[in-house]
């Protein structure tokens, strides 16, 4: 009898130690997981810029970080945003820089180590502005310069800039946008660019104000899209390994967002998405990655997801890279939202205008 006990004694101090080994190796995971988590954070510069920002942050995104940075106070104080810092108040007064990206650049660089200090850790840092006046280019240039001087290589992360081009009529803030995007492409990983001239095509139609309302809801969807997708539980998650390989280097983007409804809304969605690039791409076929993100709503299939990615790939080159992701959106009843990133693309827009002919620009001393 007393055999038996000591064998049994002997089977539950197993148990219990298989138990604890268990528990203290489930600890160890979630551990790790925490860090490994990918951080986003998306950085409004400038009025447009805060805009995006402000319409992010009221839809609630969720395990993502927002700032929206501005040297206009004014404006800054009615934006929505986790944090916002006013730059160059010594310099501009609170009052804005009236165009002038120098003025903007030399804002930012007075701010800059408090900037710095609420970025410098993200994994995805998203750089939002509206090209071709003060604080949105300058500032958004030299940020994005200083973030790539002092990350160290080591470090795995994507810098990506996130911009707009004014109407090609306003020729002068036009000239300064070319020299931002060029400027931006030697220190983000990807410059995603939303071409208002394509507005007229897109959304010629609609009310002004709605018109212009298309590109940042279009850049708000592609942060939102992607923060959600990557820091939270998802039908289908993006890898951030996978989102890095596409951008990191990758030049220039394009984006386009598209809605299908009731029957066939997966390929309603997927072709308004591909038709609906807001910028001018020469050749969609010399495509370098595609990102694929599906939303709908509850009664959204695997099926659904998996076809709205095999009519995307049908328009890309077989050896581009494809990554893809898909929420769940309550709010998506009955609806099926497709979002369609081309990376490594050439802008037929911007050759045509010769963007060649303008000078380099990476030092704050050089005039714009």
């Amino acid at each position: 009898m007393g055999k038996l006990k000591l064998e049994l004694d002997e089977v539950e101090l197993r148990e219990l130690r298989k138990q604890k080994f268990i528990t203290i190796e489930q600890k160890r995971i979630e551990q790790i997981a925490k860090i490994a988590k990918p951080t986003v954070l998306a950085v409004g510069i400038g009025g447009a810029g805060s805009n995006v920002i402000s319409w992010v942050k009221k839809r609630k995104v969720a395990g993502g970080k927002l700032i929206s940075v501005n040297t206009d106070a004014s404006h800054l104080a009615v934006s929505v945003a986790h944090k916002k810092i006013l730059v160059g108040e010594k310099i501009t007064k609170g009052l804005g820089c009236g165009g002038y990206p120098e003025l903007g650049e030399q804002a930012m660089y007075e701010t800059m180590d408090e900037v710095i200090k609420e970025v410098i850790g993200a994994n995805i840092i998203f750089l939002v502005a509206g090209l071709g006046g003060g604080t949105g280019t300058g500032g958004t240039c030299a940020l994005a310069d200083e973030l790539r001087r002092r990350i160290s290589p080591e470090i795995h992360n994507l810098i990506v800039g996130v911009v707009t081009l004014p109407f090609e009529i306003e020729t002068a803030r036009m000239k300064i946008a070319r020299q931002g995007i060029k400027r931006l492409q030697k220190s983000c990983d990807t410059v995603v660019v939303i071409d208002n001239n394509r507005l007229i095509k897109i959304a010629g139609n609609l009310p002004f104000r709605k018109a212009l309302g298309v590109a940042n809801t279009t850049i708000g969807k592609f942060i939102k899209g992607i923060t959600e997708t990557i820091a939270t539980a998802s039908l289908i998650n993006l890898d951030y390994a996978d989102l890095r390989a596409i951008m990191k280097g990758a030049g220039l983007a394009s984006i386009g967002v598209g809605q299908g409804n009731g029957d066939g809304r997966v390929e309603q969605a997927v072709e308004r998405a591909l038709d609906g690039r807001l910028l001018d791409i020469e050749d969609i076929t010399k495509a370098r990655g595609v990102l694929i993100h599906v939303a709908g709503g509850e009664g959204m299939t695997l099926q659904d997801v998996h076809h709205a990615g095999e009519l995307v790939k049908r328009s890309i080159p077989p050896k581009a890279k494809v990554i893809w992701g898909a929420r769940v959106d309550k709010a998506l009843k009955g609806t099926a939202s497709v979002m369609v990133v081309l990376t490594g693309v050439e802008s037929a827009f911007l050759r045509r205008h010769g963007q060649s002919r303008f000078r380099s620009l990476f030092s704050n001393k050089l005039k714009w």
